[in-house]
């Protein structure tokens, strides 16, 4: 039962873990950006951004629950995919006018970093699951 985060220091509850920390946070802002205004009338889009959010946090989570590297290391694909989705959805807000670059600029970072934040996490836990800690 090893869960470490990317400075190798254990973690005890995925809530712990930077990755889910950012990840957790860019899911608030995109909510809070979709709150109001015409992305908030734009059932479709709305609900697909939130979700894409939304499933960073989640797929950390339940691959920390899964309690071996190798499975936490495949929800941390995941949860990197949903974060490049978002990513991808944040720009089309900009191109449907829902919101500008400049209001959008702290999602945008956010997710930036917590994709920086999630890769090496992911790396260490191939490495772990190929030493035999699967």
């Amino acid at each position: 039962m090893i869960h470490a985060c990317r400075k190798r220091v254990m973690a005890k509850r995925f809530e712990d873990l930077e990755a889910w920390q950012l990840a957790d946070e860019l899911r608030r802002e995109v909510y809070e950006l979709t709150a109001t205004g015409s992305a908030s009338k734009d059932f479709k889009f709305c609900n697909q951004i939130r979700d894409a959010a939304s499933s960073a946090c989640r797929n950390i989570s339940e691959g920390f629950g899964r309690f071996r590297p190798a499975p936490f290391a495949q929800f941390m694909e995941y949860s990197i995919a949903s974060t490049m989705e978002t990513q991808d959805a944040l720009k089309d807000g900009v191109e449907r006018g829902h919101w500008t670059i400049e209001k959008s600029s702290r999602a945008r970072s956010l997710a930036a970093r917590c994709l920086q934040v999630s890769r090496p996490l992911m790396l260490y836990l191939k490495r772990k699951a190929s030493e035999g800690d699967s």
